[in-house]
Order: C-alpha cells, then structure tokens, then sequence
C-alpha cells in the first residue's frame, strides 16, 4: 500500500476503506492523506484562511469573527511539536 504524506502507512485503514467503499487503494489512501492535511492544519492557519474565505461570501468581520469562535470549538487541531522538556513539564509540573 501507498504511505501517506510520509508517515506511518495506514495501510489498515487503507485496508478498510477499499473493503468498504468503492475506492481503489491508491484512493484510499488519497482520502486517508487528505483527512490527515485537514485535521493538520494550525489553528492560527485556520482562522486567517476561514476569515478570508467568510468575507468573500460577504459576511463581515463581526459576523465571520462569531462564526469562526463558533467553528473552533468543534474542531480538532494538530498538537504542536513539544520538546522532551516540555513533555516532562506536562507531567510532573
């Protein structure tokens, strides 16, 4: 199976998905890359490109502000890249 954007392969949920929808691995494992970049993206990065993305529908900074406050608390981001220290620091203080 295809690795996907140069980490672990997911080759069991590649796997998966081929047995359970109409995919071909090599789709498979597009969407799988694809999920990953989504859920990836920083939060800083998220919210300059949904407010760019909101004022071209229109919408002005009040109402694009309200919605992204609104969006952030449902979605899921990327942990930042920690140093060993401060994973310790997490641990014990």
């Amino acid at each position: 199976m295809c690795p996907v954007s140069g980490q672990e392969s997911y080759e069991e949920l590649i796997t998966y998905l081929t047995r359970t929808c109409p995919l071909s691995p090599g789709e498979a494992a597009k969407v799988v890359a694809d999920v990953l970049g989504y859920f990836a993206e920083p939060a800083d990065r998220y919210v300059r490109r949904r407010h760019r993305e909101l004022k071209d529908r229109g919408l002005t900074n009040e109402l694009a502000f309200e919605q992204i406050a609104a969006e952030l608390r449902e979605r899921r981001f990327a942990a930042p890249e920690l140093s060993l220290r401060q994973l310790r620091r997490i641990v014990y203080g």
